[in-house]
């Protein structure tokens, strides 16, 4: 029987998850997979739905009771945070309105983490928007400032705007860690053979792709929503990295770190001594 899969049809899930998602990776679990953006994943996750799941890292204090954390075949980094992007250099955003990806996404979470350190004349109205419709929404005057996510940040000069601020630059300056952005869950219900045996599928998957990229070229590009090769290369570039074939000692500090600050600020629930065991 295959195992449901939500992932998003963005150049990095798309690459990883190809060898697997296509019955390349001996011994692995059939998958039955469906495309969703980060935010519908989030909700389904939080409504228990499907067995294995990319999600934000900032929706793992809603659903570690149900899912466990892969240690691998998520998105973390360097250099790869989110933007604040805005029509003017240098605008203030006292006030203003912001467009987010999701208010569940850990874009949004660094967001909130840099505003409460950088913003001090008032919050900014926040509005979500699907991250497709945020760059096209700031240049034409709907919001004034957006929260980008994947390859906005190789495009946004296209559209006339200007960076104001990396979350990411923000959270390596402030931490030393690692960007925590996207994870792999699944279900604690399927057992702890079962989900070692997806964790090794998973760093399989990875490998394959890295190892023959061309192999995935054709899926990639089909579900890149008329993305430029070039671009989608920088974007797998970027988000495919050490810390997707295992997340390892920094990427679990990174994790810990940012939703330890996060429940600190009354952002997210704290999480429980064990909720990033696994399996």
């Amino acid at each position: 029987m295959s195992l449901r899969i939500a992932y998003s049809p963005c150049p990095n899930d798309t690459f990883v998850f190809h060898a697997w998602a296509h019955g390349l990776v001996p011994g692995a679990p059939a998958l039955d997979v469906t495309f969703a953006d980060i935010d519908v994943t989030n909700a389904m996750a939080e409504r228990g739905e499907f067995d294995i799941l990319k999600v934000s890292y900032a929706v793992l204090p809603y659903i570690l009771d149900e899912y466990a954390l892969l240690p691998c075949g998520g998105a973390l980094g360097r250099g790869c945070g989110p933007l604040v992007l805005t029509r003017e250099p240098g605008a203030d955003l006292a006030g203003k309105t912001v467009a987010v990806p999701s208010e569940r996404s850990t874009a949004y979470l660094l967001f909130r983490l840099w505003a409460a350190d950088t913003l001090r004349d008032g919050a900014p109205n926040i509005v979500v928007l699907p991250f497709h419709e945020i760059m096209p929404a700031v240049r034409d005057g709907k919001v004034d400032a957006g929260l980008v996510i994947h390859e906005a940040r190789f495009t946004y000069q296209e559209y006339g705007l200007h960076r104001l601020a990396d979350m990411g630059e923000h959270w390596e300056r402030t931490t030393g860690l690692p960007i925590p952005l996207g994870a792999i869950v699944a279900k604690r219900s399927l057992g702890a053979d079962t989900l070692n045996s997806l964790a090794e599928a998973a760093r399989s998957s990875v490998r394959m792709a890295w190892d023959d990229p061309a192999a995935s070229r054709d899926y990639v590009l089909a579900h890149a929503q008329e993305m430029d090769p070039k671009v989608a290369d920088q974007h797998i570039g970027l988000y495919v990295n050490e810390f997707t074939a295992d997340l390892g000692e920094n990427g679990y500090a990174a994790v810990r770190g940012l939703l330890t600050r996060a429940a600190a600020e009354g952002l997210v629930p704290p999480l429980g001594r064990d909720a990033l065991r696994f399996p």
